[in-house]
């Protein structure tokens, strides 16, 4: 048995953490200054204390926070290391750019494995696993762990290598959520949404309102990752004008009223995409 630490209890590291649970590992987590609607979602796992408990304790720490405050976790679990003088394998599962992932490993006093997780949260019972994406000289310990609901796939690659794949899927995926919530939008303003919603369909069968509308409520989010996909692209030679239009998008999106709401609080059968319009944007064509 293996004790896994996962920092942070947000969806997908509760998620994670279950799944490594029902493996049959013994898993913790830090609760210590977490809202009580993070508390209540990490009802059952094991809360060590602070964060130098929980990284004195474990084999292995998984971070897994918004893209936003990765740098500051990787600096946090840095500090947390020299007070303690424990050396945990860290496994770092944002969605961050390789140059990102490279200085959180510069600053850590440990080994670093490159990991993004490529699909929704995983659940133990789910029919399709999620896949994690692992790269760097230690990725084989972090996917030896036993974790239904989990796809562990280890590329032939540096620290670097995993997180590049991650940039480059969620640009489309997380792209094509943008684009459909400024087209959809756009539809509104002219009174031709259920043309386009149907017209979209012959080529994409999720298009909807419901899909942009679970977007926007994770858009405060997906800012920070699509400004690291456009450090990303821009690093590999290419303008990074791309995801820095999207990550505009998003940050309209996230004051929208969907951009106020949860997930789950979307309706399956949302048809009106009214609540997608940003704050202060025009109701109509000018």
């Amino acid at each position: 048995m293996t004790t896994v630490g996962v920092l942070a209890p947000g969806a997908m590291g509760t998620a994670l953490a279950r799944c490594l649970a029902a493996g049959g590992h013994r898993v913790l987590t830090t609760l210590a200054g977490r809202s009580p609607a993070t508390v209540e979602r990490a009802q059952g796992l094991e809360d060590a204390g602070g964060l130098d408990d929980l990284v004195g304790a474990v084999d292995v720490l998984l971070l897994v926070v918004p893209p936003g405050a990765a740098r500051d976790a990787g600096r946090d679990v840095a500090a947390a290391c020299a007070r303690t003088g424990t050396r945990p394998l860290v496994a770092e599962l944002d969605a961050v750019a390789p140059t990102t992932v490279a200085a959180i490993a510069a600053d850590l006093p440990t080994d670093l494995v490159d990991g993004a997780v490529s699909g929704p949260p995983p659940r133990p019972d789910a029919d399709e696993p999620t896949r994690v994406f692992l790269s760097g000289p230690r990725a084989g310990e972090v996917a030896a762990l036993e974790a239904p609901g989990v796809r562990w796939r280890v590329l032939a690659g540096p620290v670097g290598a995993a997180s590049a794949a991650k940039m480059c899927t969620a640009s489309v995926r997380k792209g094509f959520q943008a684009l459909l919530a400024q087209a959809l939008v756009t539809a509104d303003a002219h009174g031709v949404t259920d043309l386009v919603v149907d017209d979209l369909r012959l080529s994409f069968a999720d298009a909807g309102v419901p899909a942009a509308a679970v977007a926007a409520t994770k858009a405060w989010r997906f800012v920070d990752e699509m400004t690291e996909i456009a450090g990303t692209q821009e690093a590999a030679g290419l303008t990074p004008a791309l995801g820095e239009a999207l990550a505009a998008v998003y940050r309209d999106l996230a004051t929208s009223e969907w951009g106020r709401r949860a997930p789950g609080e979307v309706p399956t059968d949302l048809a009106d995409p009214t609540g997608l319009r940003p704050r202060d944007a025009p109701s109509g064509p000018v």
